[in-house]
């Protein structure tokens, strides 16, 4: 089986080209072409040679996903579903801002880093699925130039965002997760700004401290959904191991370390988190960390039998935390008709 080129460092196909009797030099044009051209295939590499072209193909493959269906919601949002070298399926999607958003030029692509998820969190698709496997950097880089190349052909605008909120635990898939924002965010890549991507855990204490440690520059947020541990535990079994004080503390050391505020993420389901206490205790963990919080809709998944809140209690929710002096930002649900929302990506076929 040949091997997977994007898999090597530029030293490693330097040394190897040089033992085909290839000049040094033209790894790092092979690298360009990989990861700032996004090329496809070493056809498309048109400033080497045919014989050496020839000479790759016969000894690399280039493994690009391709997308096995897109679907369009009636809000403008783009679902797709992408098939891998493997003929696994992930699912990704492109979320224009609205016209009469205040951010009206954002463009956010939602990538996955997992085919499936081992979580098993209550209300999210995902985790009534089997972890497969993890998707390499490659894999994640593709979903992003595939949905900014529908952000161009469809809106006439390149992606100004990405938040790795799609299929799986990005933590659970560090090193991948991390050489992908590498790639996106290197001038030797797509040169896009780390403070333009947004990565979200469900909670692994033990990588939010080595996010610390490796002072990295994109945003963190963490997926809640409730502030006493009780609650939490019946609806993301992580929390057993990784409870409220262990994750407080260790968000407090990645601020320490990064200076970046971190994003809670909320969804308030009706008759289970969403009572005035509920709002005093989710106070009292935003006071741990300097942070803000997104209230999060909630997307109807056929596993679960949970339902949104009604309008009244989300207002009185977030009306108790604004007084706090609380950051909070309501988020009203993008892409439900393709199921395409938060929590509904599963990677069908």
């Amino acid at each position: 089986m040949k091997q997977d080129i994007r898999k090597t460092t530029p030293a490693q196909l330097k040394d190897w080209l040089t033992q085909q009797g290839e000049q040094g030099f033209r790894a790092k044009q092979v690298h360009e072409w990989l990861w700032k051209k996004s090329a496809r295939s070493f056809e498309q590499m048109t400033n080497l040679s045919l014989p050496t072209r020839d000479l790759l193909n016969a000894h690399f493959d280039i493994r690009p996903l391709t997308v096995a269906e897109e679907q369009r919601s009636n809000d403008g949002t783009i679902k797709s579903s992408f098939r891998l070298f493997d003929g696994n399926l992930v699912e990704g999607v492109l979320i224009p801002a609205l016209r009469n958003d205040e951010h009206g030029d954002r463009m956010t692509a939602c990538v996955s880093s997992q085919v499936g998820c081992s979580l098993t969190c209550k209300f999210c698709a995902t985790g009534y699925m089997d972890r497969k496997r993890n998707l390499d950097a490659a894999e994640i880089y593709d979903q992003v130039v595939a949905i900014d190349r529908q952000a161009k052909e469809n809106y006439d605008a390149p992606l100004s965002n990405i938040v790795y909120m799609g299929m799986g635990e990005p933590l659970l898939n560090y090193k991948n997760v991390l050489e992908s924002v590498d790639r996106i965010t290197s001038p030797d890549g797509l040169g896009m700004s780390p403070k333009r991507i947004t990565v979200s855990t469900a909670g692994i204490a033990k990588m939010i401290r080595q996010l610390g440690d490796d002072a990295v520059k994109f945003n963190l947020a963490l997926s809640l959904h409730a502030a006493n541990d009780q609650k939490r535990d019946q609806i993301m079994p992580i929390n057993e191991s990784n409870t409220l004080d262990v994750l407080g503390d260790a968000l407090g050391y990645f601020y320490k370390k990064t200076g970046t505020r971190i994003t809670f993420e909320y969804i308030l389901f009706y008759n289970f988190n969403d009572t005035l206490q509920d709002a005093q205790e989710l106070w009292k963990f935003t006071k741990r960390v300097p942070a803000k919080i997104n209230i999060i809709e909630y997307n109807p998944i056929a596993e679960a039998n949970f339902k949104n809140t009604d309008p009244q209690t989300l207002d009185k929710f977030a009306g108790f935390l604004e007084n706090k002096g609380v950051t909070v930002n309501v988020r009203r649900s993008r892409g439900k008709d393709i199921d395409a929302a938060c929590g509904q990506l599963a990677g069908k076929k």
